[in-house]
């Protein structure tokens, strides 16, 4: 029974090492059928661009509005006799609308009345004030010539208190016209303004533009009434210039610390495809938006745009320039990235790289470091480099005696397949049996 298990044990411990046989066999045929794929160091410029999505406004837009309620009679007409409708060039002071002013006409009739009935007590008043005054004269000489006399014989005391209490009421009589005059003429004002207030009423069913521009919208129609309360009915949006323009950008908060006043930026329009149009950043607006739990900040970018092909709200494509640095050495951002398994490493600097995978690669990104790998016979080696900007695709690298042309891994593939073509460029194509970094 010993010896039939000894022989079971055996037998176990063969077919263990003919396993592992075979599948080294195996890992190894698959390994040395594959090659590297690389690409070489080349130099040229590199742009470091911000992309965000915004909206072309014009640079300046009226809200023209009706202040008082009524119904819309008829629209205006431009040079041409034409009437105002989308797109129409209009002048300071052109009438753009009129609204129904029969309401606003009788005010302004009953406050003229009212203002010539208030002039008409003036002139009451005012002759009632010559009679008082003339009474007055009267009463006070009767009753200086009754106190020369006084009570006697010659006249008696009730005359001489008749004298006296005739000159006082003569007195008060002109100081009560005195002050009907006054009121009078306050009255007038009154009216006056009433008057005022009508007339710039009436005046008001009349909408004339505010300033020189084109009508961008256009927001009633004849016989729609407009409502005032406490606030004006919008009727017309007019664009004071539509020959420069503004595009509205939402930039993440991410990005938003790299953008300036000044920046140049770039944009595209699907309404002009393959045209780019170049603009300025204006200014960045503090006032902050969040959506869906993200923070983003409105950049207003200045544009010229004489030829006339912008049209408002257009959705337009922004590039800021961050940087720009020419004539630097570029490598593909997937050559950064790829790092072999530890048998594909030149036996002399596999030490050199086992320390490099136990750095952190988030301490290497903030510190600007990278390592790139070149091809040492069957094997590679690893090359420190030190890392400045990106757009995605290529990364520029600084490092002691990297010349151009020198060749870099970015990947694996089976021997005899095609080369990859462009994709070594593209950062989003899967590679092929690409090692990993801490492998």
């Amino acid at each position: 029974m010993h010896r039939f298990l000894k022989i079971i044990l055996l037998m176990l411990v063969l077919a263990a090492l003919a396993g592992g046989t075979a599948a080294w066999s195996l890992f190894g045929s698959s390994r040395s059928a594959m090659t590297f794929r690389t690409t070489q160091i080349k130099r040229g410029d590199l742009l470091a661009t911000i992309s965000a999505t915004g909206t072309v406004e014009p640079e300046e837009v009226i809200d023209v509005g009706a202040q008082v309620a009524g119904q819309i009679l008829s629209f205006g007409t431009d040079a041409s006799g034409k009437p105002i409708d989308y797109g129409t060039h209009v002048k300071k002071d052109m009438i753009l609308a009129k609204i129904d002013d029969s309401l606003y006409a009788a005010d302004v009739a009953s406050a003229k009345a009212q203002l010539e009935q208030a002039k008409a007590s003036v002139q009451r008043t005012t002759a009632d004030l010559e009679q008082m005054q003339a009474k007055l004269v009267q009463a006070q000489r009767d009753w200086e010539r009754a106190q020369k006399l006084g009570p006697s014989d010659a006249l008696a005391q009730s005359a001489y208190d008749g004298y006296k209490a005739a000159y006082e009421t003569a007195k008060a009589n002109v100081a009560v016209d005195e002050a009907n005059i006054l009121q009078a003429k306050a009255a007038v004002l009154q009216a006056d303004s009433t008057l005022k207030r009508a007339q710039r009423n009436l005046d008001y069913c009349t909408i004339r533009s505010p300033v020189d521009g084109v009508i961008i919208d256009r927001r009633v129609n004849i016989g729609q009434t407009v409502i005032s309360s406490l606030n004006a009915p919008s009727l017309f949006l007019i664009a004071k210039d539509l020959s420069r323009m503004q595009v509205w950008v939402s930039v993440n908060e991410a990005d938003v610390g790299n953008i300036r006043p000044g920046q140049p930026a770039t944009f595209t329009v699907d309404a002009f495809p393959g045209q780019t149009f170049k603009g300025q950043v204006h200014k960045v607006r503090l006032n902050a938006a969040m959506t869906q739990n993200v923070v983003t900040y409105t950049v207003e970018v200045t544009t010229d745009n004489s030829s006339g092909k912008l049209l408002p709200y257009l959705t337009a494509n922004v590039s800021f320039e961050v940087a720009h640095d020419r004539d630097v050495l570029l490598v593909p951002n997937s050559a950064l990235r790829w790092w072999p398994q530890n048998d594909q490493i030149a036996p002399e600097f596999r030490g050199k790289a086992r320390a490099i995978s136990q750095r952190s690669g988030a301490d290497d990104q903030l510190q600007g470091r990278g390592t790139i790998w070149v091809v040492n016979g069957n094997f590679v080696q690893p090359l420190a480099v030190n890392t400045k900007l990106s757009d995605g695709m290529m990364t520029e690298i600084q490092g002691d005696a990297i010349p151009p042309g020198t060749g870099v891994v970015i990947g694996e593939q089976q021997k005899g397949a095609a080369p990859a073509g462009n994709d070594a460029t593209n950062p989003f194509t899967p590679q092929l049996m690409r090692g990993r970094r801490g492998a």
